[in-house]
């Protein structure tokens, strides 16, 4: 009787999928509001020794509502000679590309949208398709200047997804799944040396990819010293010049929410992900309510890294930024998936 009872009150595939559709981009926009709050607003505004906005809110927690208020207010401009479908369709291309990262992003035992077995693959695929968005925005904004920063970035975004990609090899192998739920499970597992007091860390074996893997999240974000696509000294605002309103907001919200995914993967990858060393004896019980917290944790703090990096460092030249994915990240990748292979075939 009480497993019919069960079997009835089990929900169907689809309900399943929304709900935890709805908790994952719940979750995104709270993690990006805060990313928000704290670095753009609060970080920043210490490192040049300023308390940022304190009016909105206790301590200005409530700026970011505020700046979301006044963007939906603002009229949505199309400039004349624009391709005014394209125009519209480009934030919401770059917009899907962020929301579809984090469908294998797992959070916990089960929590995670879709457990693929390509589950890196996946994430690293439609990451690439924000160059499309770009692109279309360049061009149907009928703008110069929107068209030379949008070639800019495609020429960028390209050369540094190969580093990207090659860097994550590594863990791959380390691991034997493009699974991230795998990869996940033999950080936890694992042991270095026969000492599994901390697991396997990947960051610990893998220190090189997860340096070139960062470098290249930090271009692909199009975040200084990388900001030449939107570099407001040469080119106004970029392939965003002639957008405003809610289109620019999306804009907006998917710069933050693409370094949060980002510093999710890399947290997955190279720092544990969700989980805790298996040796510490914490169940899957525990982990429901611990794994978000954890991978968060981890995931804000890398975020933190990006934005370090965004406020402290000056913009390379363009031969530069070519120079350094083409001859530095990519040989230094491919060394490390060598090394990476005799290793795992050695030990």
């Amino acid at each position: 009787m009480s497993s019919t009872v069960l079997l009835g009150l089990e929900l169907a595939y689809w309900q399943q999928t929304a709900i935890r559709v709805l908790v994952g981009l719940t979750a995104l926009l709270l993690l990006t509001g805060g990313v928000v709050y704290l670095y753009l607003f609060k970080f920043v505004s210490f490192m040049q020794s300023r308390l940022g906005p304190m009016e909105a809110g206790p301590f200005g927690s409530l700026q970011l509502l505020a700046e979301v208020g006044k963007w939906l207010q603002k009229e949505d401009i199309a400039p004349d000679r624009a391709d005014k479908f394209i125009f519209g369709l480009a934030p919401a291309v770059v917009l899907a590309s962020t929301f579809l990262m984090f469908v294998v992003i797992p959070a916990g035992p089960n929590a995670v949208i879709a457990d693929l077995h390509t589950g890196i693959y996946f994430a690293l695929a439609v990451s690439s398709l924000s160059v499309i968005g770009v692109l279309m925005a360049g061009w149907a904004s009928a703008n110069k200047y929107s068209l030379m920063g949008a070639l800019r970035a495609g020429g960028q975004l390209i050369a540094y997804e190969l580093p990207l990609i090659l860097s994550v090899v590594g863990v791959v192998i380390m691991a034997g799944s493009l699974n991230l739920q795998d990869i996940v499970a033999a950080q936890a597992n694992g042991a270095i040396f026969g000492w599994d007091g901390i697991g396997n860390p990947f960051i610990l074996s893998q220190f090189v990819g997860f340096v070139i893997f960062m470098i290249a999240v930090q271009a692909e974000l199009t975040q200084s010293p990388f900001d030449m696509p939107i570099a407001e000294s040469e080119l106004v605002a970029g392939y965003q010049v002639e957008y405003s309103g809610i289109k620019f907001l999306v804009y907006f919200i998917a710069e933050f929410a693409t370094a949060v995914a980002f510093a999710a993967i890399a947290s997955t990858l190279f720092l544990g992900g969700w989980d805790l060393p298996a040796s510490w004896g914490i169940g899957d019980g525990a982990m429901h309510v611990i794994g978000p917290i954890n991978i968060s944790i981890k995931a804000v703090l890398l975020v933190g890294v990006v934005f370090w990096a965004r406020f402290s460092l000056p913009r390379f030249r363009e031969d530069q930024l070519q120079a350094l994915a083409w001859k530095v990240l990519i040989p230094l990748s491919l060394a490390n998936i060598v090394l990476t292979s005799i290793f795992k075939v050695a030990f």
